[in-house]
């Protein structure tokens, strides 16, 4: 199950992900209600009762946590990509953001919120193609990505207890690595890994290396 980063989409994993075949599923997140509970949930209903392995990216990663706390027992793995299981909420920058949206548009929104979020060796390209996922969301469904984002609840303790294994993983230049690493020690089964060259995105920056982890990650469940 491949969760998604704001203000992205589901098309942000095939490049990497083709190779999982038709086992890969990438829910575009907006549309599946107003908060990260109600997210998960509709997660949950689209598989039946297979068992899961969640990569989630940012709010991805948010919803994958939130999955794993709701149907623990269905959770084989968790691969968190920039992704904090605690929260402080931030209603004015919440607002900000919102506000910039709605009145400016995503070519406003992008280079002040997210385009800062890149590795700074990060190929032009790439943040070109993730400007333009980004341009083609309409502003109502980014709108609501951001609210879920800021209204998640804060799982830094019911995390803890979780006995599924969980990867962390952190870009190189994501602006908290160190947290990454913290983040994994204090997981009953967590790993830290840090990919070189990457931002927040990792799944578009460093595709490669990425299905690299998540497939050694799934041959150390065997």
């Amino acid at each position: 199950m491949l969760l998604h980063p704001l203000p992205l989409d589901e098309t942000v994993w095939p490049s990497a992900m083709d190779s999982f075949g038709r086992d890969a599923v990438a829910p575009r997140l907006y549309d599946l209600g107003d908060s990260i509970e109600a997210w998960a949930s509709a997660v949950v209903d689209m598989v039946d009762t297979e068992p899961m392995v969640l990569v989630g990216n940012s709010v991805g990663g948010s919803c994958a946590i939130e999955i794993a706390l709701q149907v623990p027992d269905r959770v084989e793995l968790m691969v968190l990509i920039g992704t904090k299981a605690g929260h402080r909420p931030e209603p004015a920058f919440r607002d900000e953001a919102i506000e910039v949206l709605t009145t400016e548009g995503m070519g406003a929104a992008w280079p002040r919120y997210w385009a800062p979020l890149f590795g700074a060796l990060t190929d032009g390209s790439v943040i070109e193609r993730a400007r333009e996922i980004a341009e083609r969301q309409s502003i109502d469904d980014v709108v609501r990505g951001v609210r879920v984002f800021h209204s998640r609840p804060d799982r830094a303790d019911q995390i803890r207890m979780l006995e599924v294994p969980i990867v962390v993983v952190s870009g190189e230049y994501d602006r908290a690595p160190a947290n990454g690493r913290a983040f994994a020690a204090g997981l009953r089964r967590g790993v830290f890994r840090s990919v070189p060259g990457a931002g927040h995105y990792v799944p578009l920056e460093r595709p490669l290396e990425l299905r690299e982890i998540i497939r050694d990650s799934i041959s150390a469940l065997v």
